[in-house]
C-alpha cells in the first residue's frame, strides 16, 4: 500500500476518468493519470487540497430526506459511491471498513459515520439498499434518489459514474469510482482518500487518526 500527497485539482482530473465495472475483472479501476508522489508504507492518500463535503439531499434506508452535509457536520464521516448488486468490490469495500470499524472502541464506533450512496438508484430502493447494508452493519447510512442529483454529488468530490447500462447477458452494470473519502470531524473538509485495494488492517490502523480529526 502506499501513502501519496497529491494536488486536488490533479486527483479530480484523475478520479474523474478511473471508472471501475464491478465484476469486470479488467484494468478499468486503474488510475488513467499518474498523480503519486515516491511510494511509501501506508494506505492512505493524502490531498493537498481538501474537498468540501458533497452537497447532497437524498433518501436515506427508512425513507426519510438526508441533507448529507448537515447530519454528518462535525463527525468523521467516510463516503463511498456504489451497487448493492455489485458482485465484488462494492461489497469487499464494505465488509473491509464493518471489520475496521468493529475493532474500535465502542465511543469511536458511536462517532464515525460510513455513508454509502448508490450509483443504481432505480434498483436500490431505500429497503432494498437497507436490507443489504444491514448485512455489513447496521449502523451505516445508505442514500439513494435521482441519478443525476447523486452524479453531480459525486463529481464534487473527483467521483466519475456513469448511469447503469445493460450488458449483452441482460447484466446490470454501474461503473463508478472506487474511493472511499474521509472527512474531517474538525473542518467537515476530505483530506483521506482510500484505494479498493485498502485493507480492514489499514483502516483499522487509519481510523483512530481520522475519527480525531488528523491525517494518518
Amino acid at each position: 500500500m502506499r501513502k501519496k500527497t497529491v494536488l486536488a485539482a490533479a486527483f479530480v482530473t484523475a478520479a474523474a476518468l478511473t471508472l471501475s465495472a464491478c465484476g469486470s475483472g479488467d484494468d478499468a479501476g486503474k488510475p488513467l493519470a499518474d498523480v503519486s508522489a515516491p511510494a511509501q508504507t501506508k494506505a492512505a492518500t493524502v490531498l493537498d487540497q481538501p474537498f468540501t463535503k458533497p452537497d447532497l439531499v437524498l433518501t436515506d434506508t427508512h425513507g426519510r430526506t438526508y441533507d448529507l452535509r448537515e447530519q454528518t457536520r462535525g463527525k468523521p464521516t467516510l463516503i463511498y459511491f456504489g451497487y448493492t448488486h455489485c458482485p465484488d468490490v462494492c461489497p469487499l469495500i464494505m465488509s473491509n471498513i464493518a471489520i475496521a470499524k468493529k475493532a474500535l472502541p465502542k465511543a469511536d464506533q458511536d462517532k464515525l459515520q460510513v455513508v454509502f450512496v448508490t450509483t443504481d438508484p432505480e434498483r436500490d430502493t431505500p429497503s432494498s439498499l437497507g436490507s443489504w447494508l444491514k448485512a455489513q452493519d447496521a449502523s451505516f447510512i445508505g442514500l439513494t434518489g435521482a441519478f443525476p442529483t447523486i452524479q453531480a454529488g459525486a463529481r464534487q468530490i473527483g467521483i466519475g459514474i456513469d448511469p447503469p447500462k445493460k450488458e449483452k447477458d441482460g447484466t446490470i452494470v454501474s461503473m463508478h469510482g472506487s474511493q472511499v473519502i474521509a472527512f474531517s470531524p474538525k473542518t467537515d473538509k476530505g483530506y483521506v482518500l482510500y484505494s479498493e485495494d485498502t485493507t480492514p488492517d489499514d483502516y483499522t490502523k487509519d481510523l483512530p487518526k481520522i475519527i480525531k480529526g488528523e491525517n494518518p
